[in-house]
């Protein structure tokens, strides 16, 4: 049985309709009056910018027209056609035009696709991915928000226990028996700990909230003597851990000397966590044709690859034999001390021994305060 080609026409699945030269409609098929509730006589004489709303009708003679006229087709055109009822039907349109040997133009095919289902699913995703903008940013907002309230806890923490620290001072001085001694010197070390903990966590907010760590460079303060300090400060809290020193800094390094400090420490608390108690920690420090580095130093089980990865992460902890507690963050602050110095930190890791490095220029001339982001 041969296909009836006026009825493939007529009743195909898609709108068929033929514009002359002035872009009126001269022919039409059955599916298409259908869709717009016209009849097939009445369409014939339209123009088909008579049958778009106005957004349609603009977009037609703007773009449609000029861009058929030059290359001779169009594909996916997006419209609302107007039924005659006043009701939009939203439809796919192609467009291609028919012309002589002579290259004169006859007539413009179009052939036109209801897009109903696809503009609601259209609509859809652009109303998800709105609604997702907006939880992101509420997200965004609530975690802000929360970032400020733990540094205003932080900060407001700091008074009590700068309070408990000098009573504890001041009980010590008075002359008592050794066990009182001894646990006094334990609430010491812990309100050292607690404050330690608070000031990671306003480094971290700081951070987080985009305000940075000011640096106060300082090129003219001798750094070997601040290390000192904090290794000694260290030694007393852990008397029987073994600390090898190496120190030789000969050259001026412009820096932070509170915040080198700060990370000398972090480095020596992990190194005291997780290295053996049997084994000593070594640091060196050297200064070398204008960059200083300062290496940790502990054996110990190598720290695994997958482990390494996330060592300078936020709040990430790495098991230990220790029943030391933190919160994760002491290796995290002391690579953002290092980057906001120019410098880097990395680790290495074997049988033998682990050992966190950082490297920076001894000269910071170009930036007299640098904040870490």
């Amino acid at each position: 049985m041969e296909e009836d080609l006026e009825d493939l026409y007529e009743n195909a699945p898609c709108g068929y309709v033929s514009l002359g030269t002035d872009g009126r409609i001269l022919k039409s098929n059955r599916t298409f009056s259908t869709w717009t509730g016209y009849e097939q006589q009445a369409l014939i004489g339209k123009r088909l910018r008579d049958l778009l709303n106005v957004a349609g009708a603009i977009f037609y003679e703007t773009h449609f027209a000029p861009l058929l006229r030059m290359q001779g087709f169009f594909s996916e055109v997006a419209l609302d056609l107007l039924a005659a009822d006043g009701n939009r039907l939203a439809v796919l349109l192609n467009a291609r035009e028919r012309r002589d040997e002579q290259g004169e133009l006859m007539f413009i095919r179009l052939t036109i696709f209801p897009a109903t289902e696809r503009r609601r699913y259209e609509r859809g995703l652009v109303a998800a991915r709105l609604e997702a903008e907006q939880d992101l940013k509420d997200e965004r907002a609530a975690s802000e928000l929360r970032e400020q309230f733990v540094a205003v806890l932080g900060h407001d923490l700091r008074n009590p226990l700068a309070g408990i620290d000098a009573g504890l001072r001041l009980l010590q001085r008075v002359d008592g028996d050794t066990r009182t001694n001894t646990i006094l010197e334990q609430m010491r070390r812990s309100v050292a700990r607690m404050h330690e903990l608070i000031n990671n966590v306003l480094d971290l907010t700081r951070s987080r909230l985009g305000g940075g760590i000011s640096l106060r460079i300082d090129p003219d303060t001798a750094l070997g003597p601040v290390l000192m300090q904090v290794i000694e400060e260290i030694r007393v809290v852990n008397p029987d851990r073994t600390f090898v020193v190496d120190l030789d800094i000969n050259e001026p390094v412009d820096c932070d000397h509170n915040r080198i400090g700060q990370l000398l420490s972090n480095l020596l608390g992990n190194a005291i966590t997780h290295g053996k108690e049997d084994r000593p920690v070594h640091i060196e420090g050297r200064t070398r044709e204008g960059e200083f580095s300062l290496a940790v130093s502990n054996a110990g089980d190598p720290i695994p690859a997958d482990t390494m990865k996330q060592l300078f992460q936020p709040f990430y902890r790495a098991e230990s034999r220790s029943n030391a507690e933190g919160l994760g963050l002491g290796l995290y602050i002391a690579s953002q001390i290092a980057r906001a110095h120019h410098g880097t930190l990395s680790v290495t890791s074997d049988s033998l021994r682990t050992t966190f490095a950082m490297s920076m220029p001894t000269r910071q001339t170009l930036m007299r305060y640098d904040t870490i982001s």
